[in-house]
């Protein structure tokens, strides 16, 4: 049970685990902390939290349970200004999509109370933003990743762990340079690629007449580049070295590609196709099977 639980940032994600422990009972007291006032008090208007703040200091004071769920390049900057305000026994942890950025930050800021950060990150989400957009269902039976380090307490990581399953969340753990290099691969890869599609694609002369025919299997694909530009931005700058290596590696692939279909090498197409089937039909079946 968390007594008082603060939430730095509660958009999507924020709000969404606010609801998702409020309806699970796992907590007492929600407070909310963001920058812009109209969508704190939407916040308390929707009951997502109890009360709202607008100071970090008043915000984390008090708490047992803090979660940073700003944009990965805040994150470095609320670090130093939560620090001298964590309790002994406040457990600090973050939903950020990059890791090795925000411990690093997190270990120039924290100090001997980096004991109570145990870095997390909860896949899941959507394509929409902003805490009128957050549910409660979001995490249910979805993968949350805890980085734990040294420096962490078993209690800490514990309390961690709990806050997320009494959420809905499957649990995991892994290295902070692990987490990253997985994450630029099934995550920050598909954004780019989503994005600069559909960006491509606008800057062409016919641009009205081929989005006028755009079906499911784009709409599909690109979903993803309706999320937030400045949150993409940020993920991308802080995971550079893991995505770099990945985007280089795709651009290898596609290069493969373009000689295949330039080339009419039918064989080297279907072969690519049926191994891409083969193992996205092995990810579904799998999926349903854990549902």
């Amino acid at each position: 049970m968390i007594n008082r639980l603060a939430i730095l940032g509660v958009g999507l994600i924020g709000g969404s685990l606010a609801r998702a422990l409020r309806d699970a009972g796992h907590v007492v007291e929600i407070v909310g902390y963001g920058r812009t006032l109209a969508s704190l008090q939407r916040a308390v208007e929707l009951g997502v939290v109890d009360r709202i703040e607008t100071s970090l200091s008043a915000a984390v004071n008090g708490a047992d349970m803090v979660v940073l769920a700003t944009p990965v390049g805040v994150m470095p900057e609320i670090f130093p200004a939560i620090a001298p305000y964590l309790g002994e026994s406040t457990v600090l942890t973050d939903v950020g999509s990059v890791k090795g950025t925000v411990v690093a930050a997190a270990h120039n800021a924290l100090g001997a109370k980096l004991a109570g950060y145990v870095p997390g990150h909860p896949i899941a989400g959507t394509e929409h933003s902003g805490v009128e957009s957050s549910f409660a269902s979001l995490f249910v039976g979805r993968r949350v990743v805890l980085t734990p380090l040294p420096e962490n307490s078993a209690e800490a990581v514990a309390r961690v762990r709990a806050m997320w399953q009494a959420a809905g969340a499957d649990v995991t753990e892994m290295s902070v340079e692990h987490h990253d290099e997985v994450l630029a691969a099934t995550s920050h890869l598909p954004h780019l690629l989503a994005y600069a599609l559909v960006d491509l694609l606008t800057r062409l002369d016919d641009r009205r007449e081929i989005f006028s025919y755009a079906a499911g299997g784009f709409r599909d694909f690109t979903r993803i580049a309706s999320s937030d530009p400045v949150m993409w931005r940020d993920i991308s700058l802080a995971n550079q070295t893991a995505l770099v290596k990945m985007l280089n590696q795709y651009r290898t692939e596609l290069d493969s590609l373009i000689a295949a279909v330039a080339g009419s090498d039918g064989d080297r197409l279907q072969q690519l196709f049926a191994r891409a089937k083969a193992a996205r039909d092995s990810l579904i079946n799998n999926d349903s099977k854990k549902e």
